[in-house]
């Protein structure tokens, strides 16, 4: 049974069918789809199209069908061109002739993408649920870091001294713009299709903002030619989760590195961790890794379906059925990598010496210059004094904690003996007090910050 066929008078070509059908991807919005059907049962029955006793009669047997789709007892037949026609003939087969009213003022072009809106406004709030998840792990090793030093890094090159658990919230706040985006995307996801017909309208007397409330969105499409054709939502869903991969992708790198013996910041768990089918010594961070190469497959989701988009000439073209693998393709990347991560990055083991050694005193060549500044030196001068003292250093070998002080005062006769003191790299991080800044007392605020923000606050 097909929901086209009364036109035609020869059979689809096996390799066309095979091609045209979708039902090995939209089955899984089965649940949806039903779920949408039980609500335009209703409008119909309101607008006087079906009899109480055929509505009876269409959403006993719907109410059979999502049964038999939670149990997994469902079975499709050769026929199920997609999971519309496979539930209207199972409705048939329940129903019997009340289910070929269901189908009245409605289109598969409004029914899909209601179904697909419906599905995703599920899946938002069960990624939302685990990106947080891996907020609060993070804030986790934030507070377990206490007041310990890791080396913070521009271009890759040592910077300045930072706290560890500054470092750990610099991958919190990411997170949390992406949860915002997907907070703010619900709204344009939560606008109902159904209704709109193919592309006209619907001649039904149906209540379109009824039925919007009944299905639980916010609002009813203003146009129907717009709203079977816009796929805006799924774009957009698909540009969240390939910037969350991105953020990701981002701590997945520094952890790569930073568990290297070239850095050693970070012992990895062995049960995150792989090993060599060749080289018995070696501890993979595979989970990172893995994370870091996701990050690519969800981009190229994106820019595979903008690329759909971009000229289709119509409201709706056959070309919009490639909307929907992506879109459960990118969750599914998602829900697979998040819990991981949470696991893996709960699980490792700070190494504060190891981290403390990397801290060298160049890195408060800055701290340098702020402390000619506050013998009242324009930080112009100061900063290239600072530079200067750092190449004194250097070509003798020394750090700026051990070049002596005639040298220093050879620079400018401001420098006295206390500017070691500027170099003490854990004075340095507790003057960075402003807010957001890296001092204790500025990351104790940040954390509380953090933890509002998982709270809703």
């Amino acid at each position: 049974m097909t929901l086209w066929g009364g036109r035609f008078s020869g059979k689809l070509d096996e390799t066309a069918w095979a091609l045209n059908t979708s039902l090995p991807v939209d089955q899984r919005m089965a649940i949806q789809d039903v779920d949408g059907s039980l609500a335009w049962a209703h409008a119909l029955l309101t607008a006087g199209i079906l009899s109480p006793d055929e509505h009876v009669q269409i959403i006993s047997g719907l109410a059979a069908i999502r049964q038999e789709f939670i149990s997994a007892s469902f079975s499709f037949a050769a026929g199920d061109e997609d999971i519309h026609t496979a539930v209207e003939r199972r409705l048939r087969e329940l129903a019997g002739p009340a289910a070929g009213k269901l189908h009245t003022g409605r289109s598969r072009n409004d029914q899909v993408a209601t179904d697909f809106r419906m599905w995703l406004l599920a899946a938002i709030p069960e990624l939302d649920t685990a990106l947080a998840q891996l907020q609060s792990v993070l804030i986790e090793q934030a507070e377990q870091a206490g007041e310990t030093l890791i080396p913070g890094y521009t271009h890759l090159q040592r910077a300045q001294p930072l706290l560890l658990a500054h470092w750990w919230l610099s991958h919190f706040w990411p997170l949390q713009r992406d949860r915002d985006r997907l907070a703010d995307l619900i709204e344009r996801v939560s606008v109902l299709p159904l209704g709109s017909g193919a592309l006209a309208g619907t001649p039904i007397a149906v209540d379109r903002e009824a039925l919007a409330a009944a299905l639980g969105f916010n609002s009813a499409a203003p146009n129907s030619l717009d709203a079977v054709s816009d796929r805006d939502f799924a774009a957009e869903f698909l540009f969240c989760a390939a910037l969350n991969a991105v953020h990701l992708s981002k701590l997945a790198e520094q952890i790569v590195l930073y568990t290297s013996a070239e850095f050693g910041f970070f012992e990895l768990s062995d049960a995150f961790s792989t090993g060599s089918s060749l080289m018995p010594q070696k501890k993979n961070p595979d989970v990172f890794e893995l994370t870091r190469g996701k990050a690519g497959t969800l981009l190229g989701l994106l820019t595979g379906f903008m690329a759909v988009l971009k000229g289709l000439p119509s409201s709706y073209d056959k070309d919009l059925q490639e909307d929907k693998a992506p879109v459960f393709a990118a969750a599914d990347t998602l829900a697979m990598i998040l819990p991981v991560l949470s696991g893996a990055l709960g699980s490792i083991t700070p190494r504060p010496a190891r981290m403390r050694a990397a801290i060298d005193s160049f890195m408060m060549a800055t701290d340098l210059a702020d402390y000619l500044v506050g013998k009242g030196i324009p930080f112009r001068e100061t900063h290239a004094l600072a530079g200067k003292a750092v190449r004194l250093a250097v070509d003798q070998g020394l750090g700026l904690d051990t070049l002596p002080l005639d040298q220093y005062k050879s620079l400018h006769p401001a420098f006295e003996t206390d500017v070691y003191a500027s170099l003490d790299p854990v004075e340095s991080v507790k003057r960075r007090k402003s807010l957001g800044g890296t001092a204790p007392s500025a990351v104790l605020h940040q954390i509380q910050q953090a933890k509002n923000k998982l709270k809703g606050e």
